[in-house]
């Protein structure tokens, strides 16, 4: 009976910025006939990619089939959030055919699929496939995962350089998770840049793994849903570099929430953003900032000194046009004075 069949689940995950939003929004507007739910995990708690979601909704996945997990890593909450969010969706009338879960950018893949093995819901789901995507040009360049060679040329000029950065080994994690790699963003990285990030990816994976290229999400829903991978029965073929730890942390990483000043042209805060980056080594900015006579609020997301922003939609009256931007990177780069000074104008004082 379709009633005891277990429910299918797609991981998505990739580093911030790569598109994992933009993929799911599309997935919303060609569900391929399926019913679908979505969880989205943030990382910070400026709601972003969860709003942007529901701002979707379609009769196929409407706004109360869209949940956000903004407590920390889903997979270190499996008790508090995770398994009572999967029972919510499946007690929903009807119930959704398939689910996705967009993890934070900064999550371990591996250590969730763990949690399809609870007892309380492994008989009720499966993991039909991990979708891994990786930010054509940030890979080619090496930012996110350096390759071998780069590498043993900074140990040759450092000696401190004795272990991989944080970054490369999350990047490591989620490809060596993955049943399908999406490389997004092929038109930035150019032919010669996709053939570097199909190379270094191909040389992490542990086995052979499709790898396409996907320009602003646009995939057919028949290539990455219905994979029938059944990922928590062959975790041994996901190697991680904490399969020898009970736990991981998240502690190489940390965010901070910037109250920001209504901006007279968007162009000025676009350029603190990508200042902020560049002089703080910032992984990703995100969230919304009011802009001198324009009713619509500003979108505003940036990955590295890349910063991309568009109005999305008209300012509620409890918002009181109230700007405000979570800014993530690795701990130590974290200091919320010195980010505030860059992103706050001397002459204005956040509202």
């Amino acid at each position: 009976m379709a009633s005891l069949e277990k429910l299918p689940v797609t991981v998505i995950t990739g580093f911030l910025g790569s598109g994992k939003t933009t993929l799911i929004t599309q997935l919303m507007k060609n569900p391929g006939g399926r019913r679908l739910a979505v969880i989205v995990n943030e990382f910070g708690d400026v709601g972003v990619d969860g709003e942007i979601l529901k701002g979707c909704a379609i009769p196929e996945c409407p706004a109360e089939n869209i949940l956000e997990l903004a407590n920390g890593c889903i997979c270190c909450t499996v008790a508090d959030d995770f398994i009572p969010t999967i029972e919510a969706l499946m007690a929903l009338d009807p119930r959704p055919e398939h689910i996705l879960i967009e993890t934070s950018g900064l999550a371990l893949p591996k250590p969730l699929l763990k949690a399809f093995d609870w007892p309380d819901i492994r008989s009720k789901i499966t993991v039909d496939g991990v979708v891994a995507l990786a930010d054509a040009e940030a890979v080619a360049a090496g930012r996110f995962a350096p390759h071998v060679a780069a590498v043993d040329a900074q140990r040759l000029a450092d000696d401190s350089i004795d272990h991989e950065t944080p970054l490369s080994e999350v990047f490591e994690d989620q490809i060596s998770c993955a049943d399908i790699v999406l490389l997004t963003k092929p038109d930035l990285a150019g032919p010669e840049g996709v053939a570097k990030a199909k190379a270094v990816i191909e040389a992490e994976a542990p086995r052979r793994i499709p790898i396409i290229e996907v320009a602003e999400g646009a995939v057919d829903p028949r290539v990455i849903l219905g994979l029938e991978a059944a990922a928590e029965d062959d975790m041994d073929a996901r190697p991680s570099h904490h399969d020898s730890a009970d736990d991981h942390e998240h502690d190489d990483f940390d965010n901070v929430v910037i109250d920001i000043p209504e901006f007279d042209d968007p162009a000025d805060l676009v350029a603190r953003i990508a200042d902020l980056a560049d002089r703080r080594n910032i992984l990703r900015v995100k969230g919304y900032a009011a802009i001198t006579g324009k009713p619509m609020r500003l979108l505003v997301q940036a990955v590295g000194t890349r910063v991309r922003h568009q109005f999305d939609r008209p300012w509620k009256a409890e918002e009181g046009r109230r700007g405000r931007l979570v800014v993530i990177a690795e701990h130590d780069d974290v200091d919320g004075d010195a980010i505030r000074d860059i992103l706050v104008p001397d002459t204005q004082v956040a509202k």
